[in-house]
């Protein structure tokens, strides 16, 4: 949407869920669609039962993508790459075989290298305990990666004319990746293991009204609790929706929940609570009297750019680093783990209701930057027009 408001042609190839072509719809911008829906990926292949399996998977993923994204660069001067790296692999070979300028970009300070915090520990790839130095632990997080993807990124490179890389994950990150988070949320700290730029969280203004029932529910008491855990699939997040009721309901508080991929839905027909689908967060979330959600990058920085406290139940990935950042920055509580109890997230809720956290999410959303995506498509013109990578 920013490349378009400066005069630029813009296409994303994204899964073809209708949640992504919605979203595209609205920002006016073209949907080349990826290989696969991520819902079937997630309930096809996202368990590989063995490392041989898992490299098979990658393969598939980087054969696939490479031709979805040949398909959606033909007539582009740069691809700008994110998601998972087998996919990420795959825009780098396009770029590179086809002659375009190549950028990477991430949600989350914590896959880049830098000396100030470890690296993600991959499953069957834990961190080794005796290893305390970071710079040590992103040598072993090079390592990691070629284990994971190298054999798989190797042959993909052969099979379309391109010479191998010792080192994958430099090779798709590259040296100069953008950072598109919040600098309050999570500053990037200079370290000499990455120079990345960080843009700002990329934010589409969203427009869309709140439906009228929920209008109706939101008028007539007082501010409710919302609860949505987004794209989680798994079980412990239909039942910490039930779980979360019961504990709202208990500090006399009403509820609005978000079906979200899990599908929750309300144990029973109280008017305390009203149950919704894909909803305008914008203009939601300053009606709260507190967000509950699983720590997304996208739903971390909606809520506190809304002001209002957070309850973070974790589940996968980078969400627990994004509860200790809400904990952190005093804008809310982070439950410890992903599978709460009555007694838990009673407690984490008591902590988000406080007087001080409410007026300390208020401070904190009045520091946080709307700019990230207008930064970056500044950026990236830049780069076009030089002829030159913007990384």
């Amino acid at each position: 949407m920013q490349l378009q408001i400066l005069g630029i042609e813009a296409v994303v190839s994204a899964p073809p869920d209708q949640e992504f072509a919605d979203l595209l719809a609205r920002a006016g911008v073209p949907l080349a669609p990826a290989f696969m829906p991520i819902r079937q990926w997630v309930s096809e292949r996202a368990k590989p039962a063995s490392a041989a399996d898992f490299h098979r998977l990658a393969s598939d993923m980087m054969t696939a993508q490479f031709a979805a994204i040949s398909a959606a660069a033909e007539g582009c001067d740069a691809i700008v790459a994110t998601g998972l790296f087998p996919s990420a692999s795959a825009a780098r070979s396009v770029a590179e075989r086809v002659g375009l300028i190549y950028g990477h970009v991430t949600f989350c300070p914590l896959f880049l290298p830098s000396h100030h915090h470890r690296p993600f520990p991959y499953p069957g790839h834990p961190l080794p305990p005796e290893v305390t130095d970071n710079r040590s632990l992103w040598d072993f997080n090079i390592r990691t990666m070629n284990a994971l993807f190298g054999e798989a990124l190797g042959t993909h490179r052969a099979s379309v004319g391109l010479p191998p890389v010792g080192n994958a994950r430099d090779h798709v990150f590259t040296t100069r990746p953008w950072l598109a988070s919040d600098p309050v949320l999570w500053p990037w700290r200079p370290t000499d293991l990455c120079d990345a730029v960080q843009t700002g969280a990329w934010i589409l203004p969203d427009e869309r009204p709140l439906p009228a029932e929920l209008m109706a529910f939101l008028e007539v008491g007082e501010p409710p609790i919302y609860v949505g855990f987004g794209s989680m699939f798994m079980q412990s997040a239909r039942d910490a929706a039930g779980v979360a009721i019961e504990a709202i309901r208990a500090q006399g508080r009403r509820a609005i929940v978000l079906r979200g991929w899990a599908d929750l839905a309300l144990g029973d027909d109280a008017e305390d609570c009203f149950i919704t689908g894909d909803v305008n967060q914008q203009a939601l979330f300053p009606r709260m009297a507190a967000v509950m959600h699983h720590g997304g990058a996208g739903t971390t920085t909606a809520a506190t750019r809304a002001g209002v406290p957070q309850v973070v139940v974790p589940q996968i990935v980078d969400q627990p680093y994004w509860a200790g950042r809400v904990a952190e920055l005093g804008v809310g509580a982070a439950h410890d783990g992903p599978i709460p109890t009555f007694e838990s997230l009673s407690a984490a809720l008591a902590t988000a209701l406080a007087p001080e956290i409410g007026i300390r999410a208020a401070a904190v959303a009045r520091t946080v930057r709307s700019d990230g995506a207008a930064v970056a498509a500044k950026l990236l013109l830049e780069a076009v027009r030089r002829e030159g990578p913007p990384f």
